[in-house]
């Protein structure tokens, strides 16, 4: 029987050079789509999946990050002595979610396996997620939850995984797949049989990428502990999880739905009119927008 996933890591650290100058001032995951910040889509998406905790890596200066969870009795009272009651309702709600979150500094920026490392206190000897805000995922529902319908099944490491161009595969982590199964439940299943961090397109073992979306083991930490820095001279989480290829269980997952880079520029106004072209409201003004530029 698997162990329940209770706790979800935000790592923010990162000085998000590819939107300044707005990153000058303002956290990359403050960045709006639509009419929530990044950070806000990927904590509520891990409280649809069933998340209690939620452990924010930050740097300082990003301090607006755990702001915007924080209480606002000034904001509350304005809106509901104007009677705007859900927006009312709605403020709260992010405080009470503010309540769940525990804030680690990362230090400084070695990496995606380095902030990671960081959480371990806070982790424990139990199994997490691991969500990066700057992936979006638009689809029925939510991919993490899609990814802990998986991991009931399977157990283990889990990761959410797509096919990217080979031109594109030394952006990302690569997985060395093995033969897959479907299930309706869970979508499609790919046992990993290796994994390789930002490989040349000649050098990759497959096409098929890891993205911001994972399920992980705490014996993950033993090998981060280690601090052995791999491609770009960083902590990559990807070298470790390549270790525990061979002692547990682990599966990429084939998500259901349309994922949106929000750390390229072009990647997030694509976020912002999908996700605004979702909602019932919008989605009349959206598609008339999107034909003045057609």
């Amino acid at each position: 029987m698997t162990k329940p996933v209770n706790k979800a890591v935000f790592p923010m650290a990162g000085l998000g050079t590819r939107f300044l100058p707005v990153t000058r001032a303002i956290p990359k995951e403050m960045l709006p789509v639509v009419d929530k910040p990044l950070v806000q889509w990927a904590v509520e998406e891990a409280a649809s999946a069933g998340i209690e905790k939620f452990i924010f890596v930050t740097a300082p200066g990003k301090e607006a990050i755990e702001a915007h969870f924080g209480p606002t009795p000034v904001l509350d009272h304005a809106l509901e002595e104007k009677g705007k009651t859900g927006l009312c309702e709605g403020s709260r709600a992010l405080t009470e979610l503010g309540a769940r979150i525990t804030c680690v500094l990362q230090p400084e920026p070695l990496g995606l396996g380095h902030a990671v490392w960081c959480t371990r206190e806070q982790v424990g000897d139990e199994p997490f997620a691991v969500l990066l805000p700057d992936d979006m995922i638009l689809g029925k529902t939510p991919c993490l939850q899609q990814m802990m319908a998986a991991y009931g099944e399977v157990g283990g490491n889990v990761v959410a995984v797509e096919n990217v161009p080979c031109k594109h595969t030394d952006r990302y982590g690569i997985v060395d797949p093995g033969n897959g199964t479907v299930s309706e439940e869970t979508g499609a299943l790919v046992p990993v049989k290796g994994l390789v961090e930002k490989p040349e397109p000649a050098k990759a073992p497959s096409t098929l990428s890891v993205i911001g979306r994972y399920i992980l083991q705490p014996q993950v930490f033993e090998h981060l502990d280690r601090k052995t820095r791999g491609v770009d001279e960083e902590i990559q989480l990807t070298d470790a999880l390549a270790k525990m290829v061979d002692t547990l269980p682990f599966h990429g997952l084939r998500f259901s739905g349309e994922r949106f880079d929000c750390g390229d520029k072009i990647g997030y106004l694509k976020a912002n009119m999908a996700f605004a072209h979702d909602r019932d409201a919008l989605r009349g003004a959206v598609s008339a927008l999107c034909r003045t530029f057609a």
